[in-house]
């Protein structure tokens, strides 16, 4: 029997996290642990500060891919990644996360693409600020997964779906960053 187009939470929660250690332990050198992801979401009630990263993926299956952070975490892996030292977020920080999500990301579809078929990703979209908020266009499902690095926490977040034409799925409000960043 052909399983193609049916995906678990715990099969994207697996995916999420072989992804993220492995580009934190090939790319950046840093030992990140996995936290247990929250089984429910509530609707983005308030802004948050910070940095979030959005890529999205398209297909048989839709959606996005996120990686959220502080900005303090995202110049630590900037400067793991690009053997130079950043103490403050700029164009060369936004551009290492960007790269560090599509990589994260991208080895999230491709685990996640012998199931669903193949997906595509779009160049990542860094968000760097006080007082914001992101959110889906349609209501879906996330998929969270928090990682702790010292004493730093990020979130690894994927929403998907099957693409117009495709059989709905039960849905729920999205997941709103906690509000634990600071710039």
């Amino acid at each position: 029997m052909d399983n193609r187009g049916q995906i678990s939470r715990e099969e994207v929660i697996c995916a999420i996290k072989s992804s993220t250690e492995e580009v934190f332990s090939t790319m950046l050198g840093l030992e990140i642990q996995a936290g247990e992801p929250p089984v429910e979401t509530a609707p983005a009630a308030s802004p948050t500060s910070g940095l979030v990263t959005l890529i999205g993926l398209a297909g048989p299956w839709s959606g996005t891919g996120s990686v959220a952070c502080t900005g303090v975490f995202a110049c630590t892996m900037a400067s793991h990644l690009l053997a130079s030292s950043f103490e403050n977020v700029n164009e060369e920080v936004l551009d290492a996360i960007g790269e560090i999500t599509n990589m994260i990301i991208g080895n999230v579809k491709t685990a996640l693409e012998e199931k669903l078929g193949e997906m595509g990703l779009s160049t990542p979209t860094v968000i760097f600020g006080r007082n914001f908020q992101t959110r889906s266009a349609r209501i879906q499902e996330w998929t969270v997964v928090p990682f702790r690095c010292g004493e730093e926490t990020m979130y690894v977040q994927v929403c998907l779906a099957p693409a117009a034409g495709e059989t709905a799925r039960s849905l729920r409000p999205g997941f709103q960053i906690p509000q634990i960043f600071t710039i």
